[in-house]
């Protein structure tokens, strides 16, 4: 039998443990609470306005690329996508429906279109077509599918197609620069998005505007390029024809302004469609003028010479001998085409390419000389034109260079080189030794139609050689090479050409060179006495086995003459 003390003790008990038990879910509902209050806060916030608000994004119109008379070379244009909510087409599997309807508008099958739906990462948002035809868009508007919308978008087109594809570039799906000025001014031409929200019902349809969630839209700004299209079409035409009558394996052709530095046609052979780019080949790509270094041979002859008389290591009068055609000192040079010279001045050792005469040239006026002059001329380093991908060329330290570098690199080896690197030095040349700095875009102009000059203004900055000897370079040296040289072939009548023969061996990966392949070159220009243009073109790996030759003097330099004639004509036009 229980004791009359066990009964209030069981009661006291349980109402201990009932106090516990309460207390115990008080601590948990209010630990709860304050995790919905504080600590979750913001998801469920999110969460809400997601159902309560509808936003609308509105994507930029990307900027004009224009040439330097304002003709098109890169524009967008409004197109229409179809988009769908997949989890409002999945209630009900009211996706089988929409998908029967939408086949037949779009052309594309039911089955394709559920499996894109079942599938879609966002829940909120799936593209289903991209650039539909207004018909389409018509026919979507009149079925009235609930989760599906049509939104605006924007297309990038070339109008030039391949011509200044290396320049211009393209863009990738998501509408960001990815090569050339698309790629290096991408932040300019792509403007900022801008956005609407609204105040939806259950049903997502709209109410009200929403006036804090508002974002202006900014279209990008548009670029005027130093690129002529007329300029450009000439040089293109002229290198491809010669590429294809030579089987050459690539080339390229530059044409700039010597007193600016501004670029008016720049051409990087194989080339591609923008539009296409995704089928375009790695050699297709290459923007050889940029990302190509190369020995660049007997073209490099004058600019030694200058860096030579400029210091005074040598003498315009001055003569030396060329040693019969081979000189034994220095591991053996031997001249192009078994020539033999004997005494030959500057400027004959200039017309007639002479490597023995250019090896001691370099060899009286030193390597610390030698190397500092270079590095002013803007070898070893980038240009900086305002393109990506630039490559700086090699000019070893002249820590590294051996007894015979002066030699070698007086007639353009153990020295790589880009063809923007010389047609730049070329310019300096041809101005009376000024430093310039290449570059492409000439001008920025906004969408309200304000104008921001870019011109880069290193004229007058510095001289890198002295006038006088520039001149000399150029009227008589250089002149000679057309009139008396290797370069007649550039020979225009009437007009005062000036220019250098190239034919540079290839250099192997593994050392030593490619005897049986060359580069051609011919870089020049004219008149004389006050240069208008400055044009360099190089073909790679002439076919020698079709008889025609391979030397620039007879590949380069008729292409070099019908640019020069042609680009003289329409600039005496304009």
């Amino acid at each position: 039998m229980n004791s009359p003390t066990s009964s209030p003790i069981r009661v006291r008990s349980g109402i201990v443990l009932l106090c516990v038990f309460l207390l115990a879910g008080f601590t948990g509902l209010g630990a709860r609470v304050f995790d919905l209050q504080f600590q979750r806060n913001r998801v469920y916030d999110q969460a809400s306005r997601t159902q309560r608000y509808a936003v609308v994004r509105q994507s930029p119109q990307r900027g004009l690329i224009t040439d330097q008379k304002g003709r098109v070379l890169a524009a967008s244009s409004m197109i229409y996508n179809v988009f769908a909510e997949p989890r409002r087409l999945l209630q009900n599997e009211q996706y089988k429906l929409t998908a029967e309807i939408l086949q037949s508008i779009l052309d594309v099958p039911g089955c394709e279109i559920s499996k894109r739906i079942l599938e879609a990462n966002n829940p909120g948002f799936l593209r289903l077509e991209k650039d539909i035809t207004p018909a389409q868009q018509q026919a979507i508007l009149q079925a009235r599918l609930n989760g599906i919308g049509i939104e605006e978008a924007w297309k990038r087109s070339y109008p030039t197609g391949a011509l200044c594809s290396h320049v211009v570039g393209f863009v990738g799906n998501e509408g960001r620069g990815l090569a050339g000025i698309e790629l290096k001014y991408d932040s300019v031409l792509a403007g900022k998005g801008g956005q609407d929200t609204y105040v939806v019902d259950v049903f997502r349809r709209p109410l009200a505007a929403y006036p804090e969630g508002r974002n202006p839209l900014q279209n990008g700004d548009n670029l005027v390029l130093t690129i002529d299209s007329v300029i450009q079409e000439i040089v293109r035409e002229a290198l491809l024809k010669q590429i294809k009558d030579y089987q050459a394996e690539s080339g390229t052709a530059l044409v700039m302004d010597p007193w600016t530095g501004a670029i008016w046609a720049w051409v990087s052979l194989p080339d591609f469609e923008p539009h296409h780019f995704s089928k375009a080949t790695a050699s297709q790509l290459k923007n050889r003028i940029l990302s190509d270094p190369y020995e660049p041979g007997s073209i490099f002859k004058p600019i030694i010479a200058a860096i030579a008389l400029d210091s005074g290591a040598i003498r315009k009068e001055e003569k030396f001998d060329c040693e019969d055609g081979y000189w034994g000192k220095y591991g053996g040079i031997h001249e192009f085409g078994n020539h033999r010279f004997g005494l030959l001045t500057v400027r004959e050792i200039i017309l007639n390419s002479s490597n023995i005469g250019m090896a001691k040239i370099g060899l009286k006026t030193g390597s610390k000389t030698l190397y500092d002059g270079l590095r002013l001329f803007g070898f070893g380093q980038p240009t900086g034109v305002d393109l990506a991908g630039e490559e700086s060329g090699i000019l070893r330290p002249i820590q590294k260079w051996s007894g015979y570098s002066p030699t070698r690199i007086a007639f353009g080896h153990e020295i790589s080189v880009t063809s923007l690197q010389m047609a730049r030095a070329y310019c300096i040349l041809a101005n009376g030794g000024t430093l310039i700095q290449p570059h492409l875009v000439r001008a920025i102009v906004n969408p309200e139609g304000q104008i921001t000059d870019v011109t880069p203004s290193l004229v007058g900055a510095g001289y890198v050689i002295h006038p006088e000897i520039a001149r000399w370079i150029v009227r008589q040296a250089m002149r000679a090479v057309v009139t008396e040289g290797t370069g007649d072939q550039a020979a225009i009548e009437g007009v005062e050409v000036f220019g250098k023969t190239g034919t540079a061996n290839i250099a192997l990966p593994t050392g030593g060179y490619d005897t049986s392949n060359y580069i051609a070159s011919f870089i020049g220009g004219a008149p004389a006495d006050n240069p208008k243009v400055i044009i360099l073109v190089s073909i790679r790996k002439p076919n020698r086995a079709l008889g025609k030759g391979y030397s620039g003097g007879r590949v380069a330099a008729p292409v070099f003459k019908e640019i020069l004639q042609k680009t003289l004509a329409y600039l005496d036009d304009r």
